[in-house]
Order: C-alpha cells, then structure tokens, then sequence
C-alpha cells in the first residue's frame, strides 16, 4: 500500500489524474463554493472536515507551501477578494476589512488530505483514495493495464512502422555480421539494454509478461521509435563498416560499434525522454517499478493522463476498426 503522506510522486499521480479526481470528488460529496469555474474551500471548512485546528493547516502551508499553491491553494486580495466576498460574504465568517483570504480548489484541498497526518478523517479517506484510483483505472482498461501503453493514438502508427526498421536490422545482422542465428536475440537484447537498461526476460519478469507476450506490444510510442532509431542506424553503421573492411564484421568489432553508437550524444535527449517516460507511466499505471530506471520516475502529467486515460484514448481494436477502410486501400495498392 502507497504512503500518501511521504510520497510527492504518488501524491502528483493522484492530483493530476482527472478521471479519479472527479469519482474522489463525487464520492466526498463536498460541493463548496464555486468561484472563478470551479468550487474553492476556506480553512474553516478544511478545519471542520479534517477535524484539525486553523494553526494546524498554517503549519503545513509553511512547511508544503509549493506543493499546496502548485495544485490550487491561492491568497486572495483586491480585485479577487472583492468579487469572492461580494458572492459569499454574507454565507463565510468574513469581514469587509479581511485584507487577504486563502482559499483551496478541491485538488488542494485533496492536497492537504493527503499530507495530514493527524487527521483520522485524513488517514480514512487516503485509504478510500487509492481504492478510487485501482478502481477508476481498471474500468477504463477492462481490468487490465498491461496493454495500457496501446490506448495512445500514437502507438498503432509506430507500431505500423515498427517492422520495417526491425527488417533492416536483421537484415543487417544477417548480411554483414558473422556470427551465427544467436545474434538475432543477443543484439535485441543489447538495444533494449542501452534504451531502458533491462534485457528482454528482464523486462518480462518486472511487467509480469506471459512467455507468449510480444514485448514490443507492451512498449510505448517513444521507446519503439527509439529501439527503431537505435535498429536504422546501427544497420546503416554495420553497412558501412562492412563495406569498409571488404568482410563481415566479427563479434567483438560490433560490440565496438554498438558501444560508440550508444554513447553518441545525439542519443542522449532522446534516451533521457524515453526512460522517464517508460519508469513514470510503468510505476503510475502499471504499478510496476523498474529498479534500474528509479531515477527516471517522476509524476505522471495531465497530459499523459489525457493520453492514456481521457477522451482521446481508445483501445488498438477501436483504431484498427475506425482506420481498416485505409488499411484496406493500402493492401489493394
């Protein structure tokens, strides 16, 4: 079980993911008052829910005040203030001379539930949170995410394209490396090494992979397209280098080449991105921890959210339906 308190990752994921965010809210049933677009809540409300004192939620905006003020907490004065206390002034416990009032939007107000620790109601209701977000998860993926990364609109186009850059590896291996049927596996294996630091069992073992599994079916969008840039330029490097010698490549000259090619700098942003990406989404969605990537995870953002979760995201089988009349037209070419 997470610990809300202690984890600003496991708090974020919680925070930025809008499907659970609406079913915690619902669940609650703490409207609050709508202000600017959306319901805000003041420190007595807070202070009344949570059953803790005013000083007590003064402490943990001094102590957390970045992560609070990122998620919705705000001061208001002026021009904001009028207009709040022209609307609830006559229902909050504010005078005309109050100089500045703060105020929590429900992902704050969350926020502080979440960092509480002496609050029973607090502690009751991280308990039902993560519930929420199990739950919210599983029905939008049937129950399972180990397919989650295919809900990407990005994903059926790389996959499409996927097994051309694959042909021109093996090929590759095949035309200028001597070495026998072995190396298909071994220099997969190295790729996947240099992209995300796990060998392929590895790989199956963390996510929990059937043996019948197709790895690349689990990837998502970004490390294909970077397994297919690490695949296309190391067929081009092996060509020329072949070529160069007037022979195949022996075993210990393509360890060479695979090592100068992982260490070129062009990789690097690109390795970077993909590894955060893999670690974050894998530990948020998957809950699935990859101990040599535990540096890349980080929260998982809205947008990714939006990506996997929201409106925009659909299952393989939905995009394939909604696009067989292209791939129609294509086979018939």
């Amino acid at each position: 079980m997470k610990d809300l308190t202690v984890s600003n990752i496991d708090r974020q994921n919680v925070l930025n993911n809008h499907v659970a965010l609406q079913a915690i809210q619902e669940y609650i049933g703490l409207s609050g008052m709508f202000f600017n677009e959306e319901y805000v809540f003041t420190k007595d409300m807070l202070s009344s829910f949570y059953n803790i004192s005013e000083s007590t939620i003064e402490r943990y905006l001094e102590s957390s005040e970045l992560e609070l003020k990122h998620n919705g907490y705000q001061v208001l004065k002026g021009k904001k203030l009028k207009e709040f206390k022209d609307q609830f002034g006559n229902i909050i416990n504010i005078t005309s001379k109050t100089p500045q009032l703060g105020i929590f939007n429900f992902r704050a107000f969350l926020n502080l539930g979440m960092l509480l620790v002496e609050s029973e109601m607090a502690k009751a209701l991280r308990s039902k949170i993560l519930d929420i977000v199990i739950d919210s998860l599983n029905q939008k993926t049937g129950g399972s995410t180990k397919f989650i990364n295919q809900r990407d609109e990005d994903f059926l186009n790389t996959i499409l394209k996927e097994p051309h850059y694959r042909k021109e590896f093996t090929d590759a291996l095949k035309d200028y490396l001597d070495l026998g049927n072995f190396k298909y596996f071994y220099y997969t294996d190295k790729i996947y090494e240099c992209v995300f630091k796990e060998n392929a069992k590895e790989y199956k073992r963390i996510l929990k992979l059937e043996q019948k599994d197709n790895l690349r079916d689990t990837m998502y969008a970004e490390v294909l397209k970077l397994i297919a840039s690490y695949e296309t330029g190391l067929a081009h490097e092996m060509k020329t280098k072949s070529e160069l010698l007037g022979r195949k490549l022996s075993q210990p000259e393509m360890d060479k080449l695979l090592e100068v090619f992982s260490n070129h700098p062009l990789y690097k942003p690109l390795m970077e991105d993909a590894r955060t990406k893999m670690a974050t989404r894998d530990y948020g969605f998957r809950r699935v921890f990859h101990d040599n990537l535990k540096q890349y995870i980080n929260s998982i953002s809205k947008s990714d959210f939006d990506r996997f979760l929201g409106e925009k995201s659909k299952t393989l089988e939905e995009r394939i339906d909604e696009n067989i009349d292209v791939f129609k037209r294509l086979k018939n070419r």
